[in-house]
């Protein structure tokens, strides 16, 4: 057997059938944290250290748990030396869904079919680079069939670089989490951007939806919220307004409070607007304070908090009626209450579960993600993959979860529980007609 075959992760015939279904679907990346502007500009990039390691916070944190010095990760080593580390840990990720992702990408973007180590590391990096010479950003997202791309932006953003290139609408995507902060000095920027002061609570929501339809008018057609927990309790519009006055000496309590009130007022905005409503929860960000104070933010000292209490998240679409709930996606970094939330879908309408988050994106997390999907709730109105990325080379990352949807489907025809027919459709379906179809794209 060839090392990372064209049939690794497909364990059965059915499988492999689903997957021809697939394999060669467009994508519709809803999620990432792309640079538009390199879009734009269509960028190229000097080497693969470049592409690879310029920030990727996955695999710096690979180095880091197999002991490669800091220099090498975000240090001031050159990029031919990082990638020699990179590849010399990389034997140690057996399993991890970077070794899959790396040989993935070395296979389809470059054409090189050997292991990655520290032996090959140099004749890898030199027939990389030479391939390279003749990509470009472009080249790599009409090689991979990207038809729309959602960055992350901040409300305040110019949106300037969005637009469509060639064959891929680039779009961006509502973010409204330093707003949610309360902080006087993000006001003032918010304030400077929409020209009026920002001084009540009624203000802030005035803002809020002028940049709203600024972001639809730019083509947006997706927010994104990421946030440790919902909420125990949600302030009165009085309360809320008494609460927004006195933010600098709010307690945490009282601060949740405002942002869960805050939140919900957002989501009905964003149902007016016809805006998809992304929540990520479950994270503790920046837990090194040291490494957080040298390297900054998303550099991969964010982890995994316990999951929001499932009577929270309930309280938090008890305040939306059916009229006022927007498409709802929700993202848990703590899988161990999964099968509560993929059963709460089911009680309240417009509201389902999202691909398998970050550290779960692996093979057995899409794994459970997509069986507690299919048991506890329906699977087949899925939304499908997302890269949740900066690297333009990561659309690899839809294969691999195409070829694990493929696989899970395929087992139960294997098995007679399921029809072949049915499951490529459905495949079709997760992989790019559902998404498509909400987005109205």
């Amino acid at each position: 057997m060839n090392f990372f075959y064209d049939k690794v992760l497909l364990y059965s015939q059915s499988a492999e059938r689903i997957y021809q279904e697939v394999k060669d679907l467009p994508i519709i990346d809803y999620h990432c944290h792309l640079d538009q502007n390199k879009i734009r500009e269509d960028a190229t990039f000097s080497d693969i250290g470049e592409l690879w390691l310029s920030g990727d916070h996955y695999k710096w944190r690979a180095m880091r748990l197999c002991g490669v010095d800091e220099e090498y990760i975000t240090g001031k080593a050159s990029f031919h030396d990082k990638f020699i580390k990179y590849a010399e840990i990389l034997p140690n990720l057996a399993g991890n869904p970077l070794y899959y992702w790396t040989h993935l990408e070395l296979r389809q973007v470059f054409g090189i079919t050997e292991p990655l180590n520290g032996e090959s590391a140099e004749r890898i990096w030199a027939a990389a680079n030479e391939r390279l010479k003749n990509i470009s950003v472009s080249s790599l997202l009409c090689q991979y069939k990207v038809e729309y791309v959602a960055t992350t932006d901040d409300p305040c953003d110019d949106l300037s670089a969005h637009g469509k290139y060639k064959n891929t609408i680039v779009a961006p995507t509502f973010r409204p989490d330093r707003l949610l902060k309360f902080e006087d000095t993000y006001l003032q920027k918010l304030s400077e951007t929409v020209g009026y002061e920002i001084a009540t609570l009624s203000d802030l929501l005035r803002a809020a939806e002028d940049r709203l339809q600024y972001f639809v008018s730019r083509g947006c057609k997706i927010s994104d919220h990421g946030f440790l927990r919902f909420p125990e309790r949600y302030a009165q519009k009085t309360e809320a307004e008494n609460l927004f006055a006195k933010r600098n000496r709010l307690s945490e309590t009282e601060r949740e409070s405002l942002f869960g009130t805050v939140l919900v007022e957002l989501a009905k905005l964003y149902k007016k607007y016809n805006v998809v409503m992304q929540l990520h929860f479950a994270v503790t960000r920046n837990v090194n304070e040291t490494m957080y104070a040298k390297c900054g933010a998303d550099a991969g000292f964010d982890v995994i908090a316990d999951g929001s209490r499932i009577e929270d998240v309930i309280e938090f679409f008890r305040q939306l009626t059916d009229e006022e709930r927007p498409e709802t996606i929700l993202y848990t970094l703590n899988d161990a209450n999964l099968s509560a939330l993929a059963c709460l879908t089911g009680a309240f309408r417009h509201v389902k579960m999202g691909a398998a988050w970050w550290f779960n994106d692996t093979v057995q997390g899409i794994r459970k993600n997509l069986s507690t999907i299919a048991e506890y709730s329906a699977l087949g109105t899925n939304f499908g993959m997302l890269t949740d990325s900066r690297s333009f080379s990561s659309y690899a990352r839809f294969d691999f979860f195409r070829r694990i949807l493929s696989d899970y489907l395929g087992n139960l025809v294997e098995k007679g529980e399921y029809d072949l027919a049915a499951a490529k459709q459905i495949a079709k379906n997760i992989c790019y007609f559902n998404i498509k179809g909400v987005l109205g794209l």
